[in-house]
């Protein structure tokens, strides 16, 4: 009597590639976010929004120019910011309007570098303690981080798109805060209109809602049974509602 072959373990179903994951988070998401649920990572996401958002700021710099980016962002600060400046003596004007042009393309370039990891620490931070303590949903910090990287794929699509307007567009009619019309925001005027109401439209752009929808899938995928998807889309909007109403209010406030 033969002793019996023991059975072939069925073999594991093998993960997707970072590649796969950046391109299957928008085409297929549910399926994707399961696998980064199970295997999370996030560095070829943060490598292509960095890399995207950097590019983006060095052609609009000289393309646009720096003096022209200081010029939209200064209208973007009110009437009465802007008559406090014009208020001051010559020199001290002269003095800020060099620093200003001094320090906005480094600040800028590290927003770019810097802008993105911070952002989604605090983000995921964030879901953390929504989906994890007040939901009581078992996730990790590494899975919900990685959730929040695929999930701004739509970002990189926003970005490529913003360059292909920068150079379409003479550069004294590029919109350096809002070029896209994508969002309510881009047919108001900043200038005269509501800042409260201003900031709220550029909010409601597709590219972000998009990117919260994708987060709510991964949340969901992370979550398992424990989550529903409503729960998962509360968990998702909720800190950049209260984001967007605190960054409202300011702007109306200083302007």
């Amino acid at each position: 009597m033969t002793p019996e072959t023991p059975a072939a373990a069925d073999p594991q179903p093998q993960g997707m590639s970072a590649a796969a994951r950046v391109t299957g988070v928008l085409f297929e998401p549910a399926a994707t976010f399961q696998d980064i649920a199970r295997r999370p990572t996030f560095l070829l996401p943060m490598i292509l929004v960095i890399l995207a958002s950097l590019v983006f700021s060095v052609l609009m710099g000289q393309r646009v120019g720096w003096d022209r980016v200081i010029q939209q962002r200064n209208e973007m600060m009110g009437q009465a910011m802007q008559q406090r400046m014009s208020q001051m003596p010559a020199e001290q004007r002269e003095a800020q309007e060099k620093m200003q042009r001094m320090i906005t393309p480094i600040t800028t370039y590290a927003g770019s570098i810097l802008g993105t990891p911070i952002i989604w620490l605090i983000s995921a931070g964030l879901l953390m303690l929504i989906v994890k303590v007040m939901m009581s949903v078992p996730v990790t910090f590494k899975q919900v981080y990685s959730i929040v990287a695929f999930a701004a794929m739509p970002i990189v699509i926003q970005t490529i798109l913003k360059i292909v307007v920068l150079y379409l567009k003479k550069p004294d009619d590029f919109n350096t805060m809002n070029p896209l019309a994508f969002n309510p925001g881009a047919f108001m005027d900043p200038a005269t209109g509501s800042k409260f109401l201003y900031v709220v439209g550029v909010s409601l752009d597709v590219f972000i809602i998009w990117s919260l929808v994708l987060t709510a899938v991964g949340l969901k995928a992370a979550g398992g049974k424990r989550l529903s998807f409503t729960g998962a889309l509360v968990a998702a909007f909720t800190p950049w509602v209260v984001f967007v109403l605190l960054g409202a209010g300011a702007a109306a406030a200083f302007s």
